[in-house]
Parts: structure tokens; C-alpha cells; sequence
């Protein structure tokens, strides 16, 4: 096991109509001007925009609203966010939305107080050394950023999609209510089902000493995962269901299942190539079509740990490592095509013509090669999304 240094400093308020509660939140943390970011109109839709102001009005709150968060948020928004978040003087910044509107709430909260550009942060020419106060309400179980400390960026003018980690980036608090995300789609449901598998799955495939503890944790998350992604494609409305992939999308991405072993997210490096460039394309249904390729192209590199994975996620019982490990990754490519997730990257309209584009992406035109179970430098990355056609 390596030594690591666990931190998880959100406190979470987990559970039914725990969104009513944001107004005595704020307040109990002494907030008394606050910037509200949101999506493109669903808050409003769902009745949630007015149950949240409505709070916050409650309890004395100044409010200053930043709506029009996109899918793969972009730079730009972040930009104008600063500005409008200096101009205010805002304390803190609430995201009420998915990891998209989180994202984008931390790289505003990191950029207000920088004197250079914010994207020096996601293209790691600097660290954070300060950042406003970020708290959120969680209404898509996804990319666990209500307890991580990343942030996904997207430059559109440089077509790249960037994530860094800092402590800055932790939320404050993370308000989660699993019935406000009944009204999310089957297939964004899928994707959050998917995201949240692949966050603790790269963990779990890191190259390292034993960590018996930590793999069964990892092992429980996601076949609680894929339990949950199975109600959930029957009765969306199933509130322990939603609350077990709500709760995993959050332990996937905090630390926990990489504890003694690390993260490399190696898979995320490829997918943020593909969604950076092909912006229409979802994270999760990325990673869907990206994860059994690159399980496929390195299993034989670590063939017990695959066996493993097989035998207690998937319940094989092949005796041949090998056999097994094959059989793994094809339930869980099985899996997420029940889930309704794309196979291919034809489905997104990627053709084999963008492949070069979406290695020189991925490795920084050869300037880096990705930690994984097999190294990844240009060739590898090519032969990935080449099985991917």
C-alpha cells in the first residue's frame, strides 16, 4: 500500500428536501452575498430555481445569478463569471446543478482572486493559491465533483478540455437530495452511472501494492453502481436507487477508492480529447465506448488484477485468469450497452479521420505519455481509439 494523504473536507447534507435547507446554510457559514450559478433551464423548469431563491431570500441572502452553465462548460462563461463576480464582490459561489455547474463555479471561485488568466490553472502553467468558497446543490449523479478536488474546463478556441486538481477546488458543502434527480433523462442517467464507475475504476487499475481494503471498497461501489443503473433503467423514480448512485457518484471521486494506490484517470485524458474536440459528446457515453477499448488493449499486463475485477464485480467463475479477465471486461461492456451507451465512435459521429487529431489531443502532439497499466504514449493511443471505430 502507498502512503496517502486523505482529505475530504465538504460537509455533505445528504437526504430528502435537503435543498430547502440552503437559505440557513448559507447563513449558518455568515455568507450574506452570494453568486448563483445554474444550467440552461431545467432548475427553473423542475420548480427547484424557485424553491432555492426562495430560501435564500428567507434568510436574508443577496443573490447575484450567473445561469446559461453548458454541457463541458466553457472558458469563456468562467470569464465572464469572474468579471460579474469581482464587479459584485460576491462571498461565495453556489453551483445548483451537476458537475458541469460545479466545474464551473470552482474555476470561477479559483480565478477571482488570480491576477492572470484562470486557464493558466487547467493548462499548468500555475496553482491556485486562493479561491472563493464553493458550495452546491447536486441534481445529477455524475461526476462526483461535489466532493473532489478537480475542475474540467473546456477552451473552445483552443478546442481542449482540461481538468487540474487543487484543495481549492473542494466544495464547502454539497447539499444532496437524490429526489432532484427523478427528472434527469435514462440516458443521462446512464452516463452518471458510467462516469461514476470509471472514477473508481481508475483507481482501482492502478499498478501497485496490495490494498485489500481499498479494492473491496472499490468492489462494493460499483456493484452498488451497477445495481442502481439496473433499478434505474426500470423505475426512475426509485428513491434508494437514486440515492446509492448519488452517494457512489460522490465516494467514487473523493479519494476514497484510491486510497494506498493513487489515480492516474487515464481513460479521462482520452475521453477529455474526444468531448474537447466533439463537444456534443456526453462524458459519460465517452468513457462507455473508451473503457472496455483500453481494458482490452492492456488486460494481459496485469492479468490477475483483471481476474480479480472479473471474479468479484461481475461474479465469473472462470478459473483461467485470462478466460476470466476476458469475460470481465466484456460484462461490463455488456453492461453499459444495456444502459443504453454508444459502442462505437461512429455513434457520435467521429470517423476514423479524426483519430490523429484526437492522439495529438490526448498525449500534447507526443509530449507526454499517461500513467496506466500500460503506459500510454502516441501508438497506444491510437491503437485505443482505432478499436474504438
Amino acid at each position: 500500500m502507498r502512503n496517502f494523504t486523505y482529505y475530504t473536507p465538504t460537509k455533505v447534507f445528504f437526504g430528502k428536501d435537503t435543498h430547502k435547507q440552503i437559505g440557513q446554510i448559507v447563513e449558518d457559514y455568515g455568507f450574506r452575498k452570494i453568486m448563483v450559478q445554474y444550467g440552461k433551464g431545467s432548475v427553473k423548469a423542475t420548480g427547484l430555481y424557485d424553491e432555492v431563491m426562495a430560501s435564500l431570500a428567507a434568510h436574508g441572502i443577496e443573490v447575484v445569478e450567473c445561469g446559461g452553465v453548458q454541457p463541458n462548460p466553457t472558458l469563456d462563461f468562467v470569464h465572464e463569471a469572474i468579471r460579474i463576480a469581482r464587479e459584485t464582490e460576491v462571498e461565495m459561489i453556489l453551483a445548483v446543478g451537476g458537475g458541469s455547474v460545479i466545474d464551473s463555479c470552482k474555476s470561477t471561485a479559483a480565478g477571482v482572486p488570480y491576477d492572470g488568466d484562470v486557464w493558466d490553472f487547467h493548462s499548468y502553467k500555475a496553482s491556485p493559491q486562493a479561491a472563493l468558497p464553493v458550495g452546491c446543490i447536486l441534481t445529477l449523479s455524475a461526476a462526483g465533483s461535489e466532493m473532489s478536488a478537480s475542475a474540467v474546463i473546456t477552451n473552445e478556441a483552443l478546442c481542449q478540455k482540461r481538468g487540474f486538481g487543487s484543495p481549492f477546488n473542494r466544495c464547502l458543502f454539497a447539499v444532496c437530495n437524490p429526489e432532484l434527480t427523478y427528472t434527469v433523462s435514462p440516458y443521462q442517467t446512464a452516463c452518471g452511472i458510467v462516469d461514476s464507475m470509471a472514477h473508481t475504476l481508475e483507481r482501482y487499475f492502478i499498478p501497485c501494492a496490495p490494498t485489500d481494503l481499498t479494492d473491496r471498497i472499490a468492489e462494493s461501489v460499483l456493484h452498488a453502481l451497477v445495481g442502481a443503473g439496473k433499478t434505474l433503467m426500470e423505475d426512475p423514480h426509485d428513491y434508494e436507487a437514486r440515492a446509492t448512485a448519488m452517494w457512489a457518484s460522490s465516494v467514487s471521486h473523493n479519494g476514497l477508492t484510491g486510497c494506498g494506490r493513487g489515480d492516474a484517470l487515464a481513460v479521462h485524458q482520452l475521453e477529455h480529447a474526444l468531448s474537447g474536440e466533439f463537444t456534443a459528446v456526453a462524458h459519460g457515453a465517452g468513457l462507455a465506448v473508451l473503457l472496455p477499448a483500453w481494458a482490452r488493449y492492456c488486460y494481459r499486463r496485469d492479468l490477475p488484477r483483471f481476474a480479480q475485477f472479473a471474479r468479484r464485480v461481475w461474479d465469473v467463475t472462470a478459473q483461467d485468469d485470462e478466460q476470466a479477465a476476458r469475460e470481465g471486461i466484456d460484462a461490463m461492456a455488456a453492461f453499459f450497452k444495456f444502459l443504453g451507451m454508444p459502442t462505437t465512435l461512429r455513434e457520435f459521429g467521429v470517423s476514423a479521420a479524426a483519430i490523429d487529431r484526437l492522439c495529438a489531443l490526448t498525449t500534447r502532439n507526443g509530449e507526454r505519455v499517461i500513467e496506466s497499466v500500460v503506459p500510454l504514449d502516441d501508438a497506444a493511443v491510437k491503437a485505443i481509439f482505432e478499436s474504438c471505430c
